[in-house]
Formats: C-alpha cells, structure tokens, sequence
C-alpha cells in the first residue's frame, strides 16, 4: 500500500442505532430522532426505513409526518450519544493513536503504519465486529491514500459496508462518480462544475 492510507468510519444512522440498541421494539420499524411537530421540530437522524421514504435529517419533523404516517419519532439523547461515541472513540483509539473525530459517529484514522494490502483488509475487518460485538452498533467504513477518498469510499459502501481503496485505484474509483459526493460540493457548486 502508499506512504499513507486512512480509514473513514462512519456509524450507520448513529442516533437511531442507539435508540435501537436501548429499545429493540423499534428494529425494523421506520425511526426518527428529533423535535415535536407541534413545536417545529426537525429530524436530526433518520433509520434507514425511513429514508426510503425521502426523510432525512434537518427536515421539518411536520413533513417527515407527513411523508410516513407510521414513523416512530423519539426525542434526542444527547447524552447518551456522547457515551456510546466515547465508546467506539475509545476501540478506534486502540487501532491507532491518529484518531481525529469529525462527529459523534465518524473519524478519520491514521493506519499508515498497518497498512500493508492484506493488513488493512483484516485490521477494518476487525474494526467493524469489534464495535457491533462490543458496543452493539454498526459501522461503515471506507479507506484510501486521503481523507477524501476514504469519506468518499465509506459513502459509497453506506450501510454497513467496507470499502477500501488501493493506492493508484483512485481514478478508476473516482472518475464514474458525479461531482457532489465530494464533502462540500452543495447543489449550486455541483452544477457550476459539471
């Protein structure tokens, strides 16, 4: 592999997880975490059934309403969250020193000094069955010789995936991909580059 490789990990829909993993009765059913409707709430995470029906976070939670009339809307934990992340923080510190955290549910780690081919395979492998054995949730996670191609590539294998690119595959990787999947690339610059 190159002088440097780095993995993006990424929990999936963290806030909803979490309330999942306290409260199993809500597996499967469509979720979001946010304010009320009646006092102009916004989603601030939505489960994966959910966003099927195009709901997504920093949506009016009236809307959300609207578009799943059997959405499930719980209110937000902030302090739990921080606990759980503390958690997964800590199993990505035990990897690698090199952790910089972008959230509560991602980071960038630094594993240019295990990042041998079939090293890295194993060690994100890894990364991902201890979080779900230890902690109980799931986490994507994308890697390459930048930060934007590992954000890119744990995008791209989003949910629960594992995406690794090598070194001197970053054209191939990137080239087919629309212009805004690149971390802030907004609708107005997409177009202006395309």
């Amino acid at each position: 592999m190159a002088d440097r490789y780095i993995l993006h990990a990424d929990m999936d829909a963290f806030y909803a997880s979490v309330e999942r993993l306290d409260d199993p009765r809500l597996e499967g059913k469509p979720l979001v975490v946010g304010g009320s409707p009646e006092h102009r709430g916004v989603v601030a995470a939505a489960s994966y059934e959910a966003r099927r029906y195009g709901i997504h976070s920093a949506m009016p939670m009236r809307t959300a309403m609207r578009l799943c009339p059997d959405l499930v809307r719980v209110s937000p934990r902030f302090d739990r969250y921080h606990e759980v992340s503390s958690r997964v923080m800590a199993i990505f510190g035990e990897v690698t020193p090199l952790v910089e955290p972008l959230s509560l549910d991602e980071a960038y780690l630094d594993v240019t000094d295990q990042a041998s081919a079939p090293n890295v395979n194993v060690l994100a492998f890894n990364l991902k069955a201890r979080v779900m054995e230890e902690v109980g949730l799931v986490v994507t996670i994308g890697g390459g010789i930048s930060k934007t191609v590992a954000k890119v590539a744990s995008k791209r294998a989003k949910p629960n995936g594992l995406l690794l690119v090598r070194p001197s595959d970053e054209e191939a990787f990137l080239a087919p991909l629309d212009i805004d999947i690149l971390l802030g690339i907004g609708p107005r610059s997409a177009e202006v580059l395309r």
